[in-house]
């Protein structure tokens, strides 16, 4: 008989031991309680370390062992924890992806595993794989954030808008819902679009490269709060920071004190806590034998300004 090479052999045994491990693992963890990871894009941001912590506290309190893992905005970590979690037998996965796109193969993975999913705050391009996908309305609450913002302005002026991660569809969302009300008005003029990746210290090195070419601006769009705070920063650099209106979107505690303090002009009350507690909820549901999932669940965002901040909380309510 002729035998197989080597490689070969390793090719077709090492996803077998894959397999059998995972299985052993679902076989060892029944005796305890049931495993549930809450896989977050980045924890640089203290939005999405609300997030994270919210998640794994609602999961505990539900009985399960959780743990939170940080992708650092990283697509490969992100399929590092993904593979990990699968062999390692995870009950179920609270999932901010890094991708809307790139994410999709990771997901996919943990459903063939038998592992539902439940994305939080950023969704996947796809309505197969996840169980469920929980998010902010982001293009209606940026619908009603440009209409504040072009009475700010009162339909005219220059501004500058910075993008979120290109690879993320909250990005073109809330974009998208910002433009269908402020393109209306021709005398808005958008001198500068780029992207800041959802980062303060970026925001304000964009910001501060856009101003060296166009010093005269009235307002800033921001498509998160850490841009917002990065963009007020360099404002302030600038000594601008009286004369240009900055407009953010998450309701993050450091931009909810600068509006009381009126620093910055407004943003867009999406709450973490609420998508978090919402997720670990379902996959409770899902671990107790329901099966029936809305594809998509969208949570209404506000927005918030110096004149209806007394009325809220930072990362929204708890309820």
């Amino acid at each position: 008989m002729k035998l197989l090479p080597r490689k070969l052999y390793l090719t077709l045994l090492i996803p077998l031991l894959l397999l059998l491990l995972t299985v052993r693992c679902r076989e060892t963890n029944t005796d305890g309680p049931k495993k549930v990871a809450v896989v977050i894009s980045t924890l640089n941001n203290p939005w999405f370390v609300v997030l994270g912590e919210s998640a794994a506290e609602r999961a505990r309190e539900l009985g399960y062992e959780a743990t939170i893992f940080d992708s650092q905005n990283n697509t490969s970590k992100e399929a590092e924890h993904f593979e990990n979690l699968i062999a390692t037998g995870f009950d179920a996965i609270l999932f901010n992806p890094t991708d809307s796109e790139g994410s999709v193969s990771n997901v996919k993975r943990a459903k063939e595993a038998g592992i539902p999913t439940f994305c939080m705050d950023r969704e996947i391009n796809s309505l197969e794989v996840a169980t469920s996908q929980i998010t902010s309305d982001n293009f209606t609450g940026c619908v009603e954030l440009g209409e504040y913002f072009v009475r700010k302005l009162s339909k005219k002026g220059k501004y500058v808008e910075l993008l979120g991660l290109v690879g993320d569809n909250n990005t073109w969302n809330r974009s998208k819902g910002f433009h269908s009300v402020v393109d209306h008005f021709p005398e808005l003029e958008m001198v500068a679009q780029q992207s800041a990746d959802f980062d303060r210290s970026k925001a304000m090195e964009v910001l501060e490269s856009i101003m060296q070419s166009n010093p005269d601006i009235d307002a800033v769009f921001c498509g998160n709060d850490a841009m917002a705070m990065g963009a007020y920063q360099a404002l302030v650099a600038s000594g601008k920071a009286d004369s240009v209106m900055v407009f953010g979107f998450d309701g993050a505690k450091d931009v909810m004190d600068a509006i009381k303090d009126k620093k910055i002009e407004a943003t867009a009350m999406q709450s973490p806590k609420q998508m978090a507690r919402t997720a670990a909820e379902l996959a409770n549901e899902y671990l107790n034998g329901a099966r029936n999932f809305s594809k998509k669940t969208p949570l209404q965002v506000k927005v918030v300004t110096q004149e209806n901040i007394d009325a809220f909380g930072a990362y929204g309510s708890t309820n």
